[in-house]
């Protein structure tokens, strides 16, 4: 009894506590009002129904949102807001996920200008007279050079210190520091373990090995947690970078165009700076934490509890060996940077055989030339072979090297360093104080062995956060590699965006460089006008282009069909490369209209486009098919475009228009090009430069597609060679024919000076006509001077008799020609 109301006690005043707020809770309750319970329920009720109506909005709002997502993901589309995001849904588990795709704003470029345009400090100092001259070519290296490259690109990778790249930094960092912590606890543990096995104390062996699986289950996750997180930063890395680049490339800059044809930066290959460059800086720079941090996190760890068990002259051994491994290492390493860099060059070439053979299948069938791209392909595999071959036998003997210093010679030498506390007691740390204090001999063996494994296991975890450390040197320089290419590449963008093309202050510009662009482009006119702008074929930066058309002026307006006439290489592509601004305006002036749309231009290429896609995209294309569907068409009056540009059994020929084909071997070359009449037809544009869009067409086709363009009242300016296309059009400018040396004429066609033109054209091709004759002679008369052979003395050789025989054969052939 006793016992039961001791158990009971503690209960009983939270009991009595209990009681008597219910006890007051019943009386003020008794004592409310009616209106306070009327409202009480009143507003219970409304809590019910608001939740519930809360609860049945968010299930219609999710339910609609994963049917958008479904929808759109089917159509491979999405949707774009008003400041210009982008929304996209990308497959997850048995539903969609919504992503939302931010575009670099213009003022994160502007900031970001001075990072990429000009040079790091110590090359300032070396040129302060052209402070906004681009970053200097310098080699890959660990330099200043490069720690400037690297900032700015960390500017980019992480641009917030609350962003999601930080937290999986943040989240990185306490995972390698845990992995550290974990380092001791499991050296310590396999000391005990030890001590207790050659003690015989069974309970506590136990016991151990209990903790030790604990620990390494603990330990797992954390090292599978530090490799996922390394990966997550890795990709983190990537999007940014890539969604920075993807903005400062593609955009209405024309950047894309320019970067390799204007500024040769980079050269051609913007395309494996952007995919194969990018991808191993991101995880070559996401890594560098791992390899660096954590090693240099471990060695102060390490050497702290070394000292502390093992004394200072411990630690004077281990800065030595640290200095000499070092050492050794780095007089004996190959150059795998560099070898690493021709490598990748050499996979580049053979990569870039098969791509040029499958981009010309065709005509390689058609010359049977299928053993000489073999030889080419064998040859180019060789290389590559011979090259690995050689960078393998290198890294035999480095691994060999490698091997025994950082493991074997460690190891060797953390026995001596562990031994000292049991050798020279004098010079150890707490181990030594131990072993001086005495104790009895059984004791005094076991704490021998459990301090000896302990150590052995710092100094194994020493000695690999040591190698990782001398690994990571190797690491950094190919970094530094990555590095300068990614640098290069942002930079040159950033060049060709801001137009940033700087002559030096001792030099002048060459003429027409792209640093001596001083005409005016003018857009939103209503018509196409160019007032004293010269036609020049632009070269690559620093070089200046060449002049094609000295002074070129007309003007064009609503309904004024132009036809711009001309031999080859006269510059008739020119004017519209530089109506369009891929080319730049050197001089005068260049008005036009702003962009595609019913009150724009739109610009129909000689090689027609066909992207990637459904049938549908490539009628509408540059727009999507939200685009379409936002501008209420819909797929019928698709139909009826493509039976104006006389192709209406394209649809039912391929399957419809949501089919996904390579476009561009399924149609013909007049089947492209109608296409593109059908694209001018779905946008209906107030103006349209044609460049040869009809060249593979019939006449008769090429006349309705001409007809219903202009129906539609669309204002043509066609580049070509066919007179047939003047009845279609009112103007004409023919280039590389003008008089006075203005190497072109502006005339107004079926006028009287139209047609005397055309009469003397007609006249100049029948003078020429008759003297063909003529330079036949003449022809024959220089074959037959070159024809003779003429000694030394001046006599003249003889021919061979075969020669005579072939003659009298000749003239018998055609003897016997003249009779028939």
């Amino acid at each position: 009894m006793a016992a039961q109301s001791t158990l009971r006690q503690p209960h009983d005043p939270l009991l009595a506590l209990y009681k008597h707020y219910a006890s007051l809770l019943r009386t003020r309750v008794g004592e409310a009002s009616k209106l306070t319970k009327l409202l009480s329920a009143i507003t219970f009720a409304l809590t019910i129904i608001g939740s519930g109506y809360g609860a049945r909005t968010w299930y219609k709002k999710t339910r609609a949102e994963k049917e958008t997502g479904r929808r759109l993901l089917r159509r491979n589309s999405g949707l774009r807001g008003k400041d210009g995001s982008r929304t996209i849904y990308v497959p997850y588990r048995d539903s969609t996920s919504k992503v939302v795709i931010n575009p670099t704003k213009p003022t994160t470029f502007d900031a970001h200008r001075r990072l990429f345009l000009q040079p790091p400090r110590a090359a300032r100092m070396a040129d302060a007279s052209n402070p906004q001259a681009p970053p200097p070519q310098t080699k890959p290296g660990l330099n200043l050079a490069f720690l400037h490259q690297f900032l700015s690109l960390l500017n980019i990778m992480i641009p917030r210190w609350n962003s999601k790249e930080s937290g999986l930094l943040i989240s990185h960092s306490v995972f390698l520091m845990l992995r550290t912590y974990l380092s001791l606890v499991v050296a310590r543990l396999d000391g005990e373990i030890v001590r207790d096995l050659v003690a015989g104390n069974g309970k506590a062996f136990l016991w151990g090995i209990v903790k030790w699986l604990g620990v390494g289950t603990f330990s797992s996750y954390t090292n599978a947690m530090i490799k996922f997180l390394q990966s997550k930063v890795s990709i983190a890395f990537r999007t940014r970078l890539t969604r920075y680049i993807h903005d400062l490339y593609l955009n209405d800059h024309l950047n894309y165009y320019k970067l390799s044809n204007l500024d040769g930066g980079v050269g051609q290959g913007a395309d494996q700076f952007i995919t194969q460059d990018l991808t191993l800086f991101c995880a070559s720079a996401a890594s560098l934490y791992s390899s660096l941090g954590k090693p240099f996190v471990d060695i102060c760890v390490f050497n702290y509890q070394l000292i502390q068990s093992l004394g200072p002259l411990a630690f004077t051994g281990l800065l030595s060996n640290y200095f000499l491994t070092a050492t050794i290492l780095r007089r004996l390493s190959p150059p795998f940077g560099k070898l690493k860099a021709v490598e990748g060059r050499r996979e580049g070439d053979f990569r870039a055989l098969h791509s040029r053979l499958i981009a010309n299948a065709e005509e390689v069938a058609f010359y049977g030339g299928d053993e000489m791209e073999k030889h080419f392909l064998d040859k180019g595999f060789k290389d590559l072979k011979h090259w690995m071959e050689g960078i393998y036998s290198l890294k035999i003997r480095y691994n060999m090297l490698e091997d025994f210093v950082l493991k074997y010679s460690w190891s060797a030498f953390g026995y001596l360093i562990t031994s000292l506390p049991v050798f020279l007691p004098a010079w150890g740390g707490l181990g030594s104080a131990q072993e001086l204090s005495g104790g009895e001999k059984q004791n005094r063996e076991r704490n021998r062995m459990k301090d000896f494994i302990t150590n052995k296991r710092l100094m194994l975890s020493l000695a690999d956060a040591g190698g990782r450390m001398m690994y990571s040197i190797k690491d950094l320089s190919e970094l530094a590699g990555y590095t300068s290419r990614v640098y290069t590449l942002i930079s040159t963008l950033h060049r060709v965006h801001s137009d940033a093309y700087h002559p030096t202050p001792d030099t002048r510009p060459e003429l027409y460089s792209v640093s001596d662009v001083q005409g005016t482009v003018h857009k939103g006119f209503d018509g196409l006008r160019l007032e004293h702008v010269p036609v020049v074929a632009p070269a690559l930066h620093p070089m200046g282009g060449d002049e094609l058309i000295e002074s070129l002026s007309f003007i064009v307006h609503s309904g004024e069909h132009l036809l711009i006439a001309g031999p080859n290489g006269v510059g008739k592509s020119a004017v519209a490369r530089i109506v369009a601004g891929l080319w730049p305006t050197y001089r005068g002036l260049v008005s036009r209209p702003r962009t595609i749309g019913t009150d724009g231009i739109m610009f129909l290429p000689q090689r027609p486009y066909l992207s990637t896609g459904t049938l549908r995209d490539q009628v509408i294309y540059p727009h999507t098919e939200v685009d379409m569907k936002a501008a209420g068409r819909r797929d019928m009056e698709l139909s009826d475009i493509l039976e104006e540009a006389k192709l209406g059994y394209i649809p039912d020929r391929e399957g419809g228009w949501d089919t996904k084909k390579v476009w561009k071997d399924v149609f013909s070359g007049g089947e492209k090009q109608r296409m593109g009449i059908a694209r001018l037809l779905y946008h209906e544009p107030r103006y349209a430069f044609i460049d040869e869009g009809t060249s593979a067409v019939s006449s008769d086709v090429e006349g309705l597609l001409y007809e219903r363009a202009k129906a539609k009242g669309i204002t043509l300016i066609t580049i070509s060679t066919r007179a047939s296309l003047k009845r279609y059009h009112t103007y004409t400018l023919t280039l590389g024919q003008g008089e006075q040396g203005d190497e072109w004429e502006f005339q107004r066609i079926g006028t009287d000076s139209e047609k005397s033109s055309v009469e003397k054209e007609l006249a100049e091709l029948r003078e020429r006509l008759a003297k063909v004759e003529e330079w036949k002679q003449r022809k024959q008369e220089i074959e037959e001077e070159l024809a003779r052979v003429w000694l030394e003395g001046g006599d003249e050789l003889a021919p061979p008799a075969y020669a005579e025989v072939e003659e009298e054969q000749a003239q018998e052939v055609a003897s016997e020609a003249g009779d028939a």
